[in-house]
């Protein structure tokens, strides 16, 4: 409905009327005309009529309220309102996509109120390359920009607020241990298998790593960018070829008065999925199955009725132990704590920024040394992170910034690692030996409880290992950052300058103390007169006596620092319809690692210098353009070769501002098409230094030519890495295609279209025969090539349904394929060739079920190192030669890091609740299973209890069973990487739910984090990754907090 046509309706009903617009640059209105009556205290009723300013259609479903108070209403069908007023009263106007506005009431009845866009999303600023910024509107590259409140889910990482709400980034959690449970992140996927995949993070100018990021509080934030394609991430030169996260931290304001906030929260974690294990009856019974099964070949003695029975009535826990090593070792739940108080303000001259967060973490581990020594060595962490930001205004051209982030981590932890525990659970038979045996008088340590099955090396005890001694690391970051900004309008209207010089220091100490323990096994047992077990033990060291058990200290340090500078002059004009952006930047980067042992190369500062450039150029808010470069040099590289040039150029069409588009701006309220092209470079060759050069052995190393069995050794100075001076960067070219659009002023819609051709990548020459004396000689070159190749999609929803209802929507989806297009290779077969595959692939045997019997497994000609049986592994002649061995390996399945991400979840208020829940899944990848196969070769390995369920036995010869044959011995053709053990990891989880009340200033809320998981995969968290499951698992997060702010200033 047009805006005049409406207001003849008006004028019709009423002959007072007040006609109000909202002004788009102060947010308030301003009187056209009106004709007052005179003043009255009776409540009075009101009728309006609510209207887009710039098309004159009526606005269906504006809230309006009643300032202070909870009476309002929303616009009809016609976008009139009736509502209920006492003179003086204050209406407040608003709807999505709009700028509020406040009405005072008056006599008049009849008010025409015109909205304006809120047009704060197209001129929202985007911070870009180097800290500066670009309106939203007039970008042409692959940006992201998210909210930090998007960030705040109940974990101590940040980076675990990544899978599923950033477009295009790929994240995995893969441990849930603390301190250590960040994710692992790529920006759309990965492109190289050489040294560095992962992205560049840059915080306030400062280049800092993913365990750095982890510890900022998203409270902190000011705004954090995602740079993806070549435009977006060109002026980072070698830096940024994997593309570039920004992280801009809140300056001060000027304010009467400071505003605090702080929050508080605790969280209980709990394992989302734990392997279970067997008991020891059911060990022991499985534990001869695995002999009977092997029949003559084994000389391994199986358990007798009488142990079993014993241990199933549990007449002695010494003589017929039935431990539960991982009961005895994890708790099913911690306890974590943080804190947050930060405060802003400050005045014409200086503000302030100044944040404090307190991060206490625990763990599942339980406390067992303090049963049996004098200290514990649990872990017990805490996390300190300061953040202090201060701007002073030395003049109205001048500002001297300086920020401040400063992160402590100061733990305790046994001496064990974390992983080498849960190994240790899954390798210890809980059956062999109890924890320990009582002393005896005799003994002047704790006696262990081990095994005398096996090797004494192989003998464990987690509970001993666990308790033998602990570890207190301290770890600090401080990263400075002085910057300084300069306007130069004096010498031309918008030239300015600012340079920025920082440092960043990493320091880490580790002090602790270990012990030896003593392992005593069972020797005789006997039931003496009084029908009580009688036993001796013996120490597994026999003759040599008790090991000293006296404290040892150890020690560690490591670090590392870095200087970094940059100064740059920007231009920012506009004239008339044109828009003119210039920047010119150089830069230099200096790391200095702190070597705890001499090595000259390693001690030299790794250095990288270079400049960049940038211009953009925009007509009439319509037509974009822009072209950035980087032109950088790198140590690794012979001269010639040292420097790079990394040019890209994208064009933007926005074209809801054309005029005949006006029809369409209803539906269609924002489009806007964009391309890019450009190219990246990498000069990162994992640890290789100065890999032009080569390395001569002058030691007695020597060499060996010739074939097997004929061989000729020769000794004297040898290469260690061969001279390769044209060796250069790798250059990735990358193309993007992106649309932008809002839909029906709510819907907020991106996808993008990209592809990269990374040439020249870094890989060691495979195809150089060992015969000729070269098998221990590293040849680098440029010989690898890889496509990357997907797509994006984000969706933002937000909506107001009356005056107490609020819905917002977030979804992404992120599709990212990598192919390998070139390889220095010599594949035995063709189908075993790295071309045409993606990384992070695995090479399998393909399975064909078991055997049924005995004879066929006789008759197969399968040569994989072991003597097969009946429920055996039965595997594929792929090669057709004849004979199946390990050459007969494919290709097959997904990738390991997944191909596809995505995520998706609303967020509804309605008065003072809010709840939010978000969805996070992953597809196209796998995993393979390994290292989990019970007993074995000089081991007591336990059996997972899948495995007991779901098993080939004589009593149920599956040829489909999901585990096949029980063996005593490590079976190779059974344990071989196969598809056997290559599964489905996709996955959906309900990642996190929030449900929060307000009132006034304050916030109460209750959250979770991954709550649900769907998944085909059922024996642990598919997100960890392949393996036996037996790792720090995932953690299931609740969580609750409180939150407030004091807010006593005003904006002068």
């Amino acid at each position: 409905m047009k805006y005049p046509k409406f207001a003849a309706l008006l004028l019709c009903l009423l002959p007072q009327i007040q006609v109000l617009n909202a002004a788009p640059d102060l947010g308030k209105y301003e009187m056209v005309t009106g004709i007052h009556q005179t003043p009255s205290s009776s409540p009075i009723s009101v009728i309006g009529g609510v209207v887009d300013a710039r098309t004159d259609e009526a606005i269906i479903g504006a809230s309006i309220s009643i300032k202070g108070t909870s009476r309002g209403t929303i616009t009809d069908i016609d976008g009139k309102f009736t509502l209920k007023v006492n003179p003086g009263e204050v209406l407040v106007i608003s709807y999505v996509g709009y700028m509020t506005q406040e009405v005072t009431v008056e006599d008049g009845k009849l008010l025409m109120i015109r909205l304006h866009e809120n047009t704060e999303l197209l001129e929202e600023v985007v911070v870009t390359a180097y800290g500066s910024g670009q309106k939203k509107a007039s970008m042409v590259g692959a940006v992201e920009a998210i909210r930090p409140a998007d960030l705040e889910v109940p974990s101590a990482n940040l980076s675990n607020a990544f899978a599923g709400r950033l477009a295009g980034v790929i994240a995995m959690q893969r441990s849930g241990a603390p301190g250590a449970d960040g994710s692992s992140f790529y920006i759309r996927g990965i492109s190289t298998m050489s040294g560095a995949t992962n992205p560049l993070i840059i915080l306030d100018g400062v280049e800092i790593s993913a365990g750095d990021l982890d510890l900022i509080d998203p409270e902190i934030i000011e705004s954090f960018s995602i740079l993806k394609d070549a435009t977006a991430t060109a002026m980072y030169g070698t830096r940024g070829a994997n593309g570039v996260m920004i992280v801009t931290t809140k300056t001060g304001r000027n304010i009467d008065k400071p505003v605090i906030n702080f929050r508080v929260e605790g969280k209980m974690n709990m394992p989302t999925k734990i392997q279970e294990l067997v008991d020891g009856v059911s060990y022991m019974n499985l534990f001869n199955e695995a002999i009977a099964n092997e029949g003559n070949t084994s000389t391994i003695i199986p358990y007798t009725s009488e142990q079993i029975e014993g241990t199933r009535l549990g007449l002695n826990p010494y003589v017929f132990p039935n431990v539960d090593w991982y009961e005895e070792v994890f708790k099913s739940h911690s306890f974590d704590e943080s804190f947050n108080v930060n405060i802003r303000g400050g005045g014409k001259y200086v503000d302030y920024f100044s944040s404090i967060t307190v991060n206490h973490l625990t763990g599942m581990i339980k406390d067992r040394s303090s049963d049996f020594t004098s200290y514990n060595n649990s872990i017990n962490m805490m996390r300190y992170a300061f953040q202090n930001n201060v701007n002073a205004y030395l003049s109205p051209t001048t500002r001297l910034s300086l920020r401040l982030n400063v992160q402590l981590r100061d733990g305790r932890q046994p001496n064990l690692g974390v992983q080498d525990l849960f190994t240790q659970v899954l390798n210890t038979s809980p059956t062999e030996a109890p924890v320990y045996f009582p002393a005896d008088g005799i003994a002047s340590s704790t006696k262990w409880g081990t095994t005398d099955r096996v090797n004494p090396g192989q003998r464990t005890n987690p509970v001993a290992a666990l308790s033998n001694g602990y570890t207190d690391t301290f770890a600090s970051t401080v990263v400075a950052a002085l910057e300084f900004d300069q306007k130069l309008d004096f010498i031309t209207e918008g030239l300015s300058f600012r340079a920025l010089a920082s440092f960043k220091n990493y320091s880490y100490n580790a002090m602790g103390a270990s012990s030896a323990w003593n392992g005593y096994h069972l020797g005789d047992y006997w039931v003496d007169e009084n029908g009580n077990y009688q036993y001796t033990t013996t120490l597994n060291t026999g003759n040599a006596g008790e090991s000293d058990t006296s404290l040892k200290p150890t020690v560690g340090n490591s670090g590392d620092r870095r200087f970094y500078f940059q100064s740059y002059l920007e231009y920012a004009r506009t004239f008339g319809l044109h828009d003119v952006n210039a920047m010119f930047l150089y830069n230099q980067d200096e790391q200095v690692i702190h070597l705890t042992a001499a090595n000259l190369i390693n001690s030299l500062p790794y250095r990288k210098q270079g400049i960049a450039a940038r211009l953009s150029y925009a007509y009439d808010g319509k037509y974009l353009a822009e072209i950035n470069m980087g032109y950088n040099g790198s140590e690794n590289f012979a001269s010639g070769h040292r420097w790079g040039f990394f040019p890209s150029i994208a064009l933007g069409y926005n074209i809801s501002e054309e005029p005949f588009f006006a029809p369409l701006r209803q539906v269609i309220s924002h489009l806007k098409i964009r391309g890019s092209w450009g190219k990246v470079g990498n000069d990162d060759i994992g640890a290789e230094r100065f890999a032009y050069m080569p390395i001569m052995n002058m030691g007695n190393r020597g060499y060996q030519t010739g074939y097997t069995g004929n061989r000729t050794s020769y000794y004297g100075p040898s290469y260690g890495r061969y001279a390769n001076e044209d060796l250069t960067w790798e250059v990735g070219e990358k193309i993007n295609v992106g649309l932008d659009m809002t839909l029906f002023r709510s819907l907020n819609l991106t996808l993008e279209f990209f592809r990269e051709d990374r040439d020249n990548i870094f890989q060691r020459r495979a195809t150089v025969p060992g015969y000729i004396g070269v098998a221990g000689t590293t040849i680098l070159g440029n010989f690898a090539a890889m496509r990357n190749q997907g797509a994006e999609l984000s969706l933002d929803y937000n909506k107001q349904f009356g005056k107490d209802w609020f819905v917002s929507f977030k979804g992404t989806f992120t599709y990212a394929h990598n192919e390998i297009t070139q390889y220095d290779e010599s594949p035995m077969y063709d189908f075993q060739s790295f071309i045409g595959q993606s990384a992070n692939m695995t090479g399998v045997l393909v399975s064909d079920g078991l055997f049924a019997s005995d004879e066929e497994a006789a008759n197969s000609n399968q040569q994989i190192g072991s003597i097969l049986g009946a429920g055996d592994i039965k595997y594929v002649d792929i090669s057709g030669d004849g004979i199946i061995n390990g050459n007969d390996w494919v290709w097959k399945g997904h990738p390991t890091v997944p191909e596809i991400v995505y995520g998706f979840g609303p967020s509804i208020k309605w008065k003072n609740l809010d709840f939010s829940f978000f969805f996070q899944g992953v597809a196209r990848t796998s995993l393979i299973m390994s290292n989990f196969h019970p007993f074995g070769t000089n081991s007591v390995r336990n059996v997972l209890q899948w495995i007991a369920d779901e098993r080939w036995s004589p009593e149920n010869p599956d040829v489909n069973a999901t585990y096949p044959r029980l063996t005593m011995s490590s079976s190779t053709n059974n344990q071989y990487t196969s598809d056997y053990w290559l599964r489905n990891a996709s996955f959906l989880k309900l990642k996190n739910a929030e449900i929060g009340y307000t009132h006034k200033n304050m916030r109460f809320y209750i959250s979770g984090m991954n709550l649900l998981t769907f998944s085909p995969f059922k024996y642990w968290d598919p997100e960890q990754g392949g393996g036996n499951g037996m790792v720090y698992p995932t953690q299931r997060t609740f969580n609750v907090g409180f939150q407030m702010t004091i807010d006593t200033g005003k904006k002068r």
